[in-house]
């Protein structure tokens, strides 16, 4: 099972890390390349423990659906989320979060299987793992430039809560 690990330095509270992390709105501003929309389940705001979501993207020329949910959820420090529906054989996304002096260290964890067995693992080699991570990478600049920022202020309200 390929694992990604990401870690992102932000100079901005932890809870507006936290909340612009699992922001609905926010990961479809920072999936716009692949023109992921939320389709059934929360589709805008925050997702919380135990919701679903169903994003439709196109990757790779191929138009596909992934319904995750978060299955953990320890705010602000962590969260947790898995597919329950989609073209992966499983996927595992651990959102981590710590303060330090003033700072919040994001580390992401992502595991995933594809299915096909030897041609998919040969995938995860050679395209899909790099893929993911740049993906992954991506995401996590435009949440860093959002928290760092006042542009965190059009999806959170002035408490960190989505508006």
């Amino acid at each position: 099972m390929p694992r990604i690990e990401i870690v992102t330095e932000i100079a901005a509270p932890i809870e507006i890390c936290f909340d612009l992390s699992r922001s609905i709105d926010l990961h479809q501003i920072s999936t716009s390349k692949t023109n992921e929309k939320a389709i059934k389940g929360v589709t805008s705001g925050l997702i919380s423990l135990n919701e679903t979501v169903t994003w439709e993207a196109t990757h790779f020329g191929f138009k596909q659906q992934l319904t995750s949910k978060i299955t953990a959820y320890n705010r602000p420090y962590s969260f947790v989320d898995e597919q329950i529906k989609g073209a992966f054989k499983s996927i595992f996304h651990q959102h981590e979060f710590e303060e330090i002096d003033g700072k919040t260290i994001m580390k992401d964890t992502f595991k995933f299987n594809s299915p096909y067995g030897i041609l998919g693992r040969i995938f995860n080699f050679l395209i899909l793992t790099n893929y993911l991570k740049n993906f992954l990478i991506e995401r996590n600049e435009v949440i860093k430039n959002y928290a760092e920022t006042a542009k965190w202020k059009s999806v959170l309200d002035e408490n960190g809560i989505d508006k």
